[in-house]
């Protein structure tokens, strides 16, 4: 039985002349009727106090971690209502004990819900809870059916065609980058505003709410892990040691600076009495092992591999107990700034606005070259050119401002004080030095 995405995908395309039916088949008469109606929902939404909401997030890791102020603001304006999130089983850390909600829903997309027997009875199992509204935040097909068959009264969000002829309103996502055709040429366009803004824009004009709650990136872990992560902690460093974490790896070889940079780094601190602690999960292991290699101090005692060894719910909880974030732009960067942790990070294929660390303490790099960002997953240039964009990041640059953020902070994340609404962080554009 073929993946349920490959499924969806060819009902997407197959039964786009849905689509083409409610535009142009129906009479005059009826689109008339039927876009009063939608009006009308409009109007009354902003009266309609829900009791049962559902969000809809089926991405990755760093993406979960951005709908932490989606769930903040949907607790403030209904602080009654029994909110659920449904994501997928293996990020469960991330959200399970998020204060926002009332129950963590998981699917197990790749796994035992990735057919279209066991998918299609989750859908029922989602029918079966009734809920008043749901709000898909994840632009794909299995989240789009999953929205689309809920049976809720109303259906909002980011959908695949096909899918948004069963939702009360659909919106763009202007945080994502585009690829425009111009004749024969393609131009990526990047996002224009960060994603926490865009689900903000979807509560704004979907839900009708005004009020908005930023607290920042918010996740929780039980005091089972935290206790685990400060013992891992205490084991590993001597008493009173500061410690910079690093993250290398990244989905995309484009968002991965150099290993002998980052080897240079871990050297610098090293020699400084700092400790070193390698992260990341186990496909991590074989790029920081090529890196850990390249490093003169690969046998101090202050340098500490743990990649492919933590749980994201340890993961967050030994960046608490470090005093800095060396990382690509990823998941565990969002997991960083959950925790309060200063970063710094360097964009070289990314687009910043849409995914900058959201965090004024923070500081993102950004790559002076001219086809930064890119969006690509592969450099297409060869040779010297190859990864241009990451290399022109010097490690000089880099040390510079993990020095004024150690100066500025100095102390483990969880003894920072956060900053509520501050979430801009310092860009530092390459091509204006």
């Amino acid at each position: 039985m073929p993946p349920i995405k490959s499924v969806f995908q060819y009902l997407a395309f197959n039964f786009s002349f849905v689509i083409l039916y409610n535009k142009i088949i129906l009479s005059s008469t009826r689109r008339k009727i039927f876009i009063a109606h939608k009006n009308f929902q409009r109007t009354v939404c902003l009266q309609i106090m829900y009791e049962k909401i559902l969000v809809i997030n089926l991405m990755h890791l760093g993406d979960l971690m951005l709908i932490t102020p989606t769930l903040r603001t949907l607790r403030k304006n209904f602080p009654a209502a029994h909110i659920a999130l449904l994501a997928d089983k293996k990020l469960a850390d991330l959200v399970q004990l998020n204060k926002h909600i009332d129950e963590c829903i998981l699917i197990d997309k790749k796994g035992v819900d990735d057919n279209l027997i066991n998918f299609a009875k989750f859908i029922f199992k989602i029918r079966a809870k009734k809920f008043d509204l749901v709000i898909n935040l994840h632009r794909n097909e299995r989240a789009s059916a999953l929205a689309a068959f809920s049976g809720a009264k109303k259906i909002v969000g980011y959908s695949k065609p096909f899918f948004s002829i069963f939702f009360t309103k659909t919106m763009l996502n202007p945080s994502i980058a585009r690829h425009i055709k111009h004749g024969l040429k393609t131009k990526y366009v990047p996002g224009s505003q960060h994603q926490v803004k865009s689900h903000f824009d979807v509560l704004r004009e979907a839900v009708g709410i005004t009020e908005f709650d930023d607290g920042g990136l918010e996740m929780w872990i039980s005091d089972e892990n935290k206790l685990a992560a400060e013992k891992i902690f205490n084991d590993s460093f001597p008493a009173n040691t500061k410690v910079v974490a690093f993250n290398i790896g990244a989905s995309w070889n484009t968002k991965r600076w150099l290993d002998d940079y980052f080897a240079t780094c871990a050297d610098e601190l090293i020699r400084r009495g700092y400790g070193v602690a390698f992260l990341g999960g186990t496909m991590d292991e074989e790029i920081v092992t090529n890196c850990v290699d390249k490093m003169a101090e690969k046998n101090n005692s202050l340098l500490k591999i743990f990649t492919g060894k933590f749980s994201l719910a340890l993961v967050a909880g030994f960046l608490d107990k470090c005093v800095l974030f060396l990382t690509t732009d990823s998941g565990p960067m969002n997991i960083g700034v959950a925790r309060n942790i200063p970063i710094v990070t360097m964009f070289g294929a990314s687009p910043v606005p849409g995914f900058y660390p959201y965090d004024a303490k923070d500081v993102l790099i950004q790559s002076p070259v001219p086809c930064h960002p890119c969006g690509q997953h592969t450099c297409p240039k060869s040779g010297a050119e190859n990864l241009e964009c990451m290399k022109k990041i010097s490690v000089e640059v880099v040390m510079k401002y993990v020095n004024e953020l150690l100066a500025n902070y100095g102390q483990p994340a969880e003894k920072i004080p956060r900053v509520y609404g501050a979430y801009k962080c310092r860009v530092i554009d390459l091509t204006a030095t």
